[in-house]
């Protein structure tokens, strides 16, 4: 087995995997060292019930500009550009859309008033409205978007992802996580359950060290989450303090995802879309029947996922199933059983769902995506300026560590060409000459 690289890339998630990609075109060698048993990270589809299920992420957000839309295509994984359940209320829904309509100009506010908190204290909770009947059903939301409360959401932050979205969201049938686990190169070596421990400078490059030895290369990406980089888990080099603080300035949120198995064939329209309690902070968004199938997926996020990572998938269970019968009735329970919980808070190797930086802290982006002595490169999610909690800017993020680690293999290389010809100038005789 090959112990020297041009590049060791730590975690195989959509980051690790566009950095690879960018480096094979390049010719550059590359491992790629993965602390769980496979690959994509939070980027993960399982056959549950005979349907391949996306336990994390799962929307091609702004797809017509989203790197994944032309590596499904050219790969051969079909994509649906078509609406997606959220833009389709649930018919069999008894609504009271006077109530719909406030809590959605209640949020619109939300969002408007985050322009002026941006330039003030940047603490997103204080564009919500005092004492506002909606203010449930913003936190909720945000909760959703950003996997923590508004107290905790930069607001600035949040605007700069909203800018950039182009409100495209297109859906992969075969999953997510499905193609990003399928897109490593070939020639890119790989080695699952094997996580790094420590990570040293060397004058000629870097040592990883790992449970099964110590592997070098020139250069090292470092792919793994906020959660992982601010803590103990992986031991930095000297120096690299500031990354761990960019990182603790950008935590992971908790979104998580139950899924229920539809048993009567005649419940539920397909394809269709509903939200729990409008004046709770904890409730779902249920995504009914997706492309057919007889599941319904309940999403949670910040105080709803909390439920989940606090009291485990039986509470969470137990909340989803409560609030569809709030919703249809209570021949519900005979209309579906449990099928899935995620643990994205409680997994090791991740710790969370994806980052948001904390009030006042927007630009730890832009420092933890600095590399570290030419030789140590950051990418994730979390270090890109606007794509941050998604795929595609976690495999763009990639793509520019693997471009700056061949710019400082080619700076060095040529540095060395500029040491050698000196060194063989002199030794002929000509040019300055060693007292």
């Amino acid at each position: 087995m090959q112990s020297e690289y041009d590049v060791i890339i730590v975690g195989g998630g959509a980051a690790g995997i566009g950095a690879a990609r960018r480096l094979a075109a390049n010719d550059a060698s590359a491992l790629l060292l993965e602390a769980s048993s496979r690959l994509g990270g939070r980027a993960f589809t399982e056959d549950l019930g005979g349907y391949p299920l996306d336990l994390g992420c799962e929307w091609l957000h702004s797809g017509d500009r989203n790197a994944w839309v032309s590596i499904a295509e050219a790969s051969g994984f079909p994509v649906d550009r078509g609406d997606p359940p959220w833009a389709q209320a649930h018919p069999g829904i008894a609504r009271n859309e006077d109530e719909e309509q406030a809590a959605q100009r209640a949020f619109g506010g939300w969002e408007e008033r985050l322009r002026p908190v941006a330039r003030g204290s940047d603490r997103a909770s204080d564009a919500l409205e005092p004492g506002g009947a909606w203010n449930a059903y913003v936190r909720a939301i945000a909760g959703f978007m950003s996997g923590v409360a508004p107290e905790r959401i930069s607001a600035s932050d949040y605007l700069a992802y909203d800018d950039a979205s182009t409100g495209k969201n297109w859906n992969l049938p075969l999953g997510y996580g499905t193609l990003v686990a399928a897109s490593l190169p070939s020639s890119t070596a790989l080695r699952l359950a094997t996580p790094a421990e420590r990570i040293d400078l060397m004058a000629d490059g870097v040592a990883v060290a790992t449970r099964a030895g110590t592997l070098r290369a020139k250069a090292v990406i470092l792919t793994v989450s906020t959660a992982i980089l601010s803590g103990e888990t992986i031991r930095l080099p000297p120096g690299t303090e500031p990354w761990r603080e960019a990182a603790a300035a950008l935590p992971l949120g908790r979104n998580e995802k139950v899924f229920l198995e539809i048993t009567r064939k005649s419940a539920f329209e397909p394809d269709s879309h509903a939200y729990g309690n409008l004046r709770d902070a904890r409730s779902a968004a249920y995504s009914i029947r997706p492309n057919g199938w007889p599941v319904i997926e309940a999403f949670l996020g910040g105080d709803g996922a909390g439920i989940l990572e606090g009291e485990g998938p039986a509470a969470g269970f137990a909340f989803v199933s409560a609030e569809l019968t709030g919703l249809f009735g209570a021949d519900v329970a005979s209309a579906v059983r449990p099928l899935a919980a995620t643990s994205w808070s409680r997994m090791a190797s991740i710790g969370g769902a994806y980052s948001c930086a904390l009030p006042g802290q927007s630009n730890a982006r832009a420092r933890l995506a600095r590399p570290f002595e030419d030789r140590l490169f950051f990418a994730g999610e979390a270090t890109h300026p606007f794509d941050f909690t998604t795929a595609h800017g976690a495999h763009d993020s990639g793509q520019r560590a693997a471009d700056e680690v061949l710019a400082a293999l080619r700076d060095r290389a040529r540095q060395r060409r500029r040491v050698a010809i000196a060194e063989s100038t002199r030794a002929a005789g000509y040019g300055p000459q060693p007292r």
